[in-house]
């Protein structure tokens, strides 16, 4: 692995964690070189909700590039472009009387969200956004001045301005009622909040630390930002595609965002896409004033329009995501049970699941020690102090059991020694 430390840079993060070299995948199994499996409860940080190697995507994709598909296309007209519009709207839309134009404002989820904030500026003619603890929107200058973590801000060198940040649901352990100091400020001419032009929200904040909020919570964030003449940007970049259950996450709350960004899984096969979703009013774009060379990735289009046609022609996949994150949410409230001198707190919604330990060292010695026994997590909130698990949508329940059971053996291999 020399190699990787003389060339690659010591922002990689991931691989310190799982020290090996990776070569094969395929649905929710890793295998390193040597051909050790481990069982992928990471999914590409929720990039691969249908799992690695999908077999129906692949052979979409093979197809395409068989026939000699346009791969490359900038915001051209192309037939695969045409597929996943049409698809999306057939399928994923119109089912849910949702009503948005789509920008492709760049490959990742930094671009959706980037693209959100600039529009909702140029609409409202308002600079400021308002963002809550704990948020992560992504690591460029605009998706960082709205992320909580001091780590990440650091890192972009100049003041982060234009966005104040508001207490998440449960921020206060029911201490005050919900948005009693955002009200306050908005309706004080003395506060000195300016006025926002946004909103922007993570129904379950995944980096923050899995924290899931109420329905009532985001029914009265949409209730207050109406109010308000404030635009409702939900981020469902990690959280959508199915992860909670439904295909967008703030589904369950009945509430209808102005703007929505998606990325991660929305191609369905880990390749680069993102949509930001807006309501048509808000189209107000001139032509080419929000671009990108990768903004048209066809391959992606491809995947995602058969991802769509393939899982989301009926609810047998959101079915099946909530019962096995009812299994996860009992299994760690059996943990939390076991162990109740460790404090630890069961978190979580769907398929995105946390059990919040006392301190980050005791939840980075669980997903090590689960590495150990070919088991891939990553650890999540401020301080790494919650075990987070994004595992692919499809796996099976054998899979399920496995995982479960080697996160067991982890937490006792850990706490007993603590």
């Amino acid at each position: 692995m020399s190699i990787f430390e003389e060339l690659e840079s010591e922002v990689r993060s991931y691989s310190r964690g799982w020290p090996v070299v990776f070569d094969r995948a395929q649905g929710s199994w890793l295998h390193d070189e040597s051909g050790k499996a481990y069982l992928d409860f990471f999914a590409g940080a929720g990039a691969l909700n249908y799992g690695h190697n999908n077999p129906v995507l692949k052979q979409a994709l093979l197809d395409y590039i068989q026939r000699d598909g346009v791969v490359h296309a900038l915001d051209m007209f192309t037939v695969a472009k045409r597929d996943f519009l049409q698809t999306f709207q057939e399928k994923i839309l119109g089912p849910r009387e949702l009503d948005y134009k789509i920008i492709f404002p760049g490959p990742g989820g930094a671009n959706a969200v980037e693209a959100a904030l600039k529009l909702a500026r140029k609409v409202t003619g308002k600079e400021s956004v308002i963002n809550f603890t704990n948020a992560f929107h992504g690591m460029t200058l605009g998706a960082l001045s709205v992320t909580g973590n001091s780590m990440k801000r650091g890192g972009a060198g100049i003041p982060l301005v234009h966005a104040t940040p508001m207490p998440y649901d449960k921020y206060f352990d029911g201490a005050m009622p919900d948005f009693l100091y955002f009200e306050k400020l908005l309706e004080d001419s003395g506060s000195g909040l300016n006025e926002p032009a946004a909103v922007i929200v993570e129904v379950v904040q995944g980096e923050g630390g899995i924290n899931a909020a109420r329905m009532e919570w985001l029914q009265g964030l949409q209730e207050l930002c109406r109010r308000h003449n404030i635009l409702l940007i939900v981020d469902d970049v990690q959280m959508g595609c199915g992860r909670t259950g439904p295909f967008f996450s703030f589904e369950d709350a009945g509430i209808e965002p102005d703007i929505v960004c998606l990325s991660k899984s929305i191609s369905g096969y880990g390749l680069p896409m993102a949509l930001t979703l807006i309501k048509p009013e808000l189209d107000v774009w001139e032509p080419g004033e929000h671009n990108g060379t990768f903004r048209g990735i066809s391959p992606a289009f491809v995947t995602a329009t058969e991802a769509i046609r393939t899982y989301w022609n009926d609810d047998d996949l959101e079915k099946s995501t909530r019962a096995k994150g009812e299994r996860i949410g009992a299994a760690f409230s059996g943990i939390v049970e076991t162990y109740p001198e460790a404090e630890l707190t069961a978190k979580g919604r769907g398929l995105a699941r946390g059990l919040e330990f006392a301190s980050g060292d005791l939840a980075g010695r669980v997903c090590a020690a689960a590495f150990d026994r070919g088991l891939l997590m990553e650890t999540s909130g401020p301080d790494g102090e919650v075990m987070k698990l994004l595992p692919p949508l499809t796996l099976s329940d054998e899979e399920l059991t496995q995982g479960l059971s080697i996160i067991d053996e982890s937490v006792a291999a850990v706490l007993k020694k603590s």
